[in-house]
């Protein structure tokens, strides 16, 4: 999943040479800041199809749609503005934003390993909602503010990954590239996950026989398991990212101990596995980051249920 909407943004340049050679410019940083906010990107997938839990089939695609233009919106109209004005006026203003977008994450996925733990469950609250607009205004509302934090972090990563010097115009035009690609990619994988066991139904139903038939039947089997498995992506992921978010912001800070034992630890597991170094050395980092992230998480959502308490 996370290879294709990779690929995606690495075809940016060549559609941007269509339009103008001095575009050339917006499509090349455009591909390289949109494969900086990969992790992100992935957590966004991961995490987006919960929101269509409790719908009816015939409004999984419409719902998922209002997000995606929902998520246009977050990017273009509220931080692409936003983040331009503070990295022509106030640059040093962009760590502690992905900072506190960062701890937002990680409290999201303690949340939801606490709900996990105490029996509180998510899918308890939609089935207690009975009116259906009622319940699809909520899933609607409650995607498009979690994609709005996601969204801001892929937009401050890209926008710190494009050259100082580079003009204005082109700074914004390599961000809007960024926010159509991402957002296409994003939704459209989120649809065709959601929309799996229906194609899977049409094969298995459609007069098809033998191989066909079979693997259909065999996507109706699996999406259940896949959407549970993309619940717990989507949980790990916002740990994973929302504690490299907080300790990169430590590293820029100059409190560089923790992200620098890290990184060093992640460098020894990785010499010692032989072939497979680099890709220990980034597992033993994300692992790390997830830790700090639940930590930090744990601590806020911790903090939040335990103030409603003193005030009683």
């Amino acid at each position: 999943m996370a290879g294709g909407l990779v690929a995606l943004l690495d075809d940016i340049a060549a559609l941007a040479k269509l339009a103008a050679a001095s575009i050339d410019d917006v499509g090349a940083a455009a591909g390289r800041a949109g494969v900086k906010a990969a992790g992100v990107v992935i957590d966004d997938t991961a995490v987006t199809p919960r929101y269509v839990v409790g719908l009816t089939p015939d409004r999984e695609l419409p719902i998922i749609g209002k997000i995606a233009l929902g998520s246009i919106a977050n990017k273009l109209v509220v931080i692409l503005p936003l983040a331009l004005l503070l990295s022509a006026f106030a640059p040093w203003a962009l760590t502690p934003i992905l900072m506190l977008g960062g701890a937002y994450l990680c409290f999201e996925a303690a949340e939801k390993i606490l709900e996990a733990l105490l029996g509180e469950h998510h899918a308890d609250e939609v089935a207690a909602i009975t009116d259906a607009k009622a319940l699809e205004k909520r899933q609607v509302l409650g995607a498009i503010r979690t994609d709005l934090i996601l969204s801001a972090e892929i937009m401050v990563i890209a926008l710190s990954q494009l050259p100082a010097d580079m003009s204005f115009v082109t700074r914004a035009g390599a961000l809007v590239l960024v926010a159509f690609a991402i957002t296409i990619g994003v939704y459209g994988v989120v649809a065709l996950i959601v929309k799996m066991d229906d194609i899977g139904l049409h094969l298995s139903r459609g007069g098809a026989t033998g191989a066909v038939a079979g693997f259909g039947r065999g996507l109706v089997t699996a999406m259940p398991v896949l959407l549970t498995a993309l619940s717990h992506i989507g949980v790990a992921a916002m740990a994973w990212v929302g504690g490299g978010i907080l300790l990169h912001g430590l590293e820029e800070f100059g409190l560089g101990a923790i992200p620098h034992a890290l990184h060093h630890g992640s460098e020894v597991a990785g010499a010692a596995t032989g072939a497979l170094g680099s890709v220990v050395e980034w597992l033993v980092y994300a692992l790390g980051s997830a830790v700090a992230g639940l930590i930090v998480g744990g601590a806020i959502a911790g903090l939040l249920h335990l103030l409603p308490r003193k005030g009683h």
